[in-house]
């Protein structure tokens, strides 16, 4: 926001050079990007009148005209300026003149005719295009009548001073103005504050013969309707002082009415609203909910489709206005205008954020609406502008005034320790120091001896706690003035925990496999518990409920990782990828009650899905491989009561007979609801329980002495007889001798009978203190096979 440090001199005595006020306001916490210099170098431009315009003999698009500086004979200048006229003043640059745009005058020819000078513009004089005056866009300025002759450009439109460009933060809408900065001034260098005062003088009539009433529809998202009317408008530039302030502060002068409403909310930091009453149906204004599909056109001559989430200002048909955004075109101020009324309201911050956004509008006035600001200021404005009306004579203010909404304000009340005040702070500051520091802040505040009472003003709606009185005298100390100290207290180094660890390292040994890691949301469908089969009664079923949720697909919180890894599977594979392996380590959401009264218990699980040219055992192989880096000897036992699996392929991981995970291939119900052709191979592990059973202190040994000797048999046996449980049976027929067991084929087709499977293993045996004889493998090696016969109905291969 721009602040023409010459506007704020009118309520602050400002005691510093331009440079120290920026340094303290920054330092008190209002932050200054920039000190911008608006002094112009220009050099012997006057003010003359034109006596006369004449045609150029010789040039159809230039005049000739005589000019009176009030200083020897009029001046013969040739211009092809078009927005003049005799009698106009204007400013006049003479021979040897300097401009800010590096222009040197001097004596010119044009055609045969001389020219003793040139007649200037805004843009000549330096002004950028966005703020120069909508009459004098397209040509030279033209100044009051009553200006006199000859006198210095740079006196009249006071080319001086200097504006702070300064960062106003979003909980300090009471800044987002030059009264605002003004207070802040006031207290920053402790010097007077005045606030502008408002007193209008002249008002005729009754607004009850006018306007036939205000009301408020919807006062959650507007609290407060102020409305006045004004009569006898006369529209035309506004004066030149104002037309200068609002440049200044980086605004173009339109009219003398739009120039007030845009005076008055950057001097008091409230948006205002004129309307054409005559254009209003009905004669009043209503601040309701859009209907679906409304229609309006704004000022800006687009028409826009409105929701019921949007606050217009309406007439007893239709709307008039957006609420806090834009005007509407058919209501606006024109050159017609006789009888106009004066909205000021307060509007709900963030229904005018999001009807901004939705609508593609920003403007000044919707900046500020988007803040919170107190309802009081509604009134204040509305008078002010009024005020300001009356003394530029752009109409006559009708008496009295319309209102809806909230009207009384009574301030809250906040307290704050002394004592806590210094400690939070670090400094020993002195109570009256901070008695001092709230009151010259407009903040009413007394000390009983033990706390400080503080009034909280209507224009501070950011102050609701101690902590927010604390932060306004630390402030206004000066934080640059508390010393620095130590941190008290004992240090502690920064680790992650062991579950974090376990992760990471679960990770890297994943990816090191091969694996593609996935990232799903917490959230997904109750839906989902269907599609992967699971029963009513399961405790899977008692999940989360979100009370406002994105949508039906994101309204539980997951209790198991399969539905996001069986999603994930369909998309890639609907994409055309043909095989994958993929894995995630995230949360599930267990909750202690229902309905859920405090949150819920949130437990890691590891889940993987594969499937392509994969089967059961790479699963197993990838998930023994992870667990035996891990230092733990898992069991698996058959699983056949999950519906999630198939009956036949599901394994359960089981550690000192506590179960861990499961694992195996996905029913053919599951792979169906989900349209997929293939088979999909899953998991889910408790990364808990796997940290639990954790043990990577390894045992060394050092390297055998004694050569092994390798045996392979092939077994047949049935379909359900597991592997696992094979190689468990083998180790333990001699555990001294029997040094390892490895799967290494499983078969069924030509051959083998129905039901049936032929399953190999190869036998490592290693005696660590001599070298082994052959009968005594052969020996060991028949009696794995009268194991495997006895336990199992196994019979040796012969084919």
């Amino acid at each position: 926001m721009l602040v023409p440090i010459k506007w704020m001199k009118e309520y602050v005595d400002i005691n510093v050079d331009d440079k120290t006020l920026a340094d303290q306001l920054t330092l008190t916490g209002s932050h200054v990007d920039a000190v911008i210099d608006y002094n112009k170098e220009v050099k012997n431009v006057v003010t003359g009148k034109i006596l006369e315009i004449k045609k150029h003999p010789n040039a159809d698009k230039l005049s000739v005209t005589k000019v009176d500086i009030n200083e020897g004979e009029p001046l013969q200048i040739i211009t092809g300026a078009t927005n003049i006229k005799k009698g106009d003043i204007v400013p006049l640059a003479l021979e040897g003149a300097e401009l800010p745009i590096g222009l040197k005058i001097k004596k010119t020819n044009f055609r045969g005719l001389a020219s003793y000078g040139m007649m200037v513009s805004y843009e000549e004089l330096g002004f950028e295009d966005k703020v120069i005056p909508k009459e004098a866009k397209d040509g030279i300025i033209i100044l009051p009548k009553d200006t006199p002759l000859g006198r210095d450009i740079k006196e009249v439109l006071d080319l001086t001073g200097s504006a702070l460009e300064v960062e106003v933060t979003f909980n300090r809408p009471d800044c987002l103005n030059i009264v605002g900065m003004a207070r802040e001034t006031a207290a920053t260098l402790g010097t007077k504050f005045k606030f502008p005062e408002i007193k209008i003088t002249n008002e005729e009539g009754d607004i009850r013969d006018y306007l036939n009433g205000v009301e408020i529809e919807d006062e959650d998202l507007c609290s407060r309707f102020y409305a006045r009317v004004i009569k006898d408008i006369k529209i035309g530039p506004s004066p030149l002082w104002m037309q200068r302030t609002l440049m200044d502060a980086g605004m173009r002068p339109i009219n003398n009415i739009v120039d007030v409403t845009n005076y008055v909310m950057l001097e008091l930091g409230q948006p205002l609203h004129a309307y054409d009453l005559e254009k209003l149906e009905g004669r009043k204004l209503i601040a309701r909910r859009a209907k679906k599909g409304e229609k309006i056109t704004t000022i800006d001559e687009v028409e826009r489709t409105l929701d019921e989430d949007m606050l217009v200002i309406a007439d007893a048909v239709n709307p008039a206005c957006i609420a806090g955004v834009m005007g509407g075109y058919d209501s606006e101020i024109s050159e017609n205008t006789k009888i106009m009324v004066l909205e000021t309201a307060n509007f709900n911050p963030k229904s005018v954020r999001e009807t901004s956004k939705k609508l593609g509008l920003r403007s000044e006035a919707s900046a500020r609406n988007e803040k919170p600001m107190g309802y009081v200021m509604c009134e204040i404005a509305s008078n002010r502008a009024c005020q300001l009306i009356e003394m530029i004579g752009a109409g006559t203010v009708v008496g009295g005034y319309l209102e809806a909404g909230k009207s009384q304000y009574e301030p809250p009340v906040v307290t704050m320790r002394p004592h806590r005040a210094n400690a939070l702070l670090g400094a020993e500051i002195p109570v009256a120091h901070m008695l001092n520091s709230l009151n010259s802040l407009e903040i009413e505040s007394v000390y009983d001896g033990e706390k400080i009472t503080s009034r909280i003003p209507y224009f501070r709606t950011d102050i609701e706690q101690e902590a927010d009185l604390i932060e306004e005298v630390g402030r206004l100390y000066g934080f640059e003035n508390i010393e620095s100290k130590p941190l008290r207290g004992s240090t502690r180094v920064g680790r992650k925990s062991e579950l974090r660890m376990l992760e990471d390292e679960m990770k890297s040994i994943l990816c090191g496999m091969g694996l593609y890691e996935i990232t799903t949301y917490s959230f997904i469908s109750p839906k989902a518990y269907d599609s992967i089969c699971i029963p009513q009664d399961s405790p899977l079923r008692n999940y989360v409920k979100i009370l406002n949720p994105l949508g039906e697909d994101f309204s539980s919180m997951r209790t198991t990782l399969i539905p996001n890894m069986m999603e994930v599977v369909q998309r890639n594979s609907n994409r055309g990828v043909e095989e994958a392996k993929l894995y995630e380590v995230g949360s599930i959401f267990i909750p202690k009650d229902q309905p859920v009264r405090e949150e819920p218990i949130e437990k890691l699980k590891l889940c993987i899905g594969m499937y392509g040219n994969y089967d059961f055992f790479d699963l197993k192989g990838i998930i023994e491989g992870m667990l035996f880096r891990f230092g733990i000897k898992s069991v698996i036992k058959p699983l056949t009561e999950n519906p999630t699996f198939h009956p036949g392929r599901t394994a359960a991981l089981y550690v000192n007979e506590e179960l861990i995970g499961i694992y195996g291939e996905a029913s053919p119900q599951v792979s169906d609801n989900y349209d997929l052709d293939h088979r999909v191979y899953l998991a889910e592990l408790d990364v808990e329980k796997i940290l639990k059973y954790k043990n990577t202190e390894w045992k060394y040994e050092p390297l055998p002495k004694y050569p092994s000797m390798v045996r392979d048999i092939a077994v047949v046996v049935k379909d359900e007889v597991l592997a696992g449980e094979m190689e468990e049976a083998i180790k333990a027929v001699n555990p001294y001798l029997i040094e390892s067991v490895k799967l290494f084929d499983v078969y069924k087709g030509e051959h083998i009978e129905k039901g049936y499977k032929s399953t190999a293993f190869s036998v490592t045996y290693r005696n660590k203190e001599r070298t082994l004889k052959e009968k005594e493998v052969e020996k060991i090696h028949e009696k794995v096979l009268q194991v495997l016969e006895k336990k199992f109905g196994a019979k040796l291969r012969q084919e």
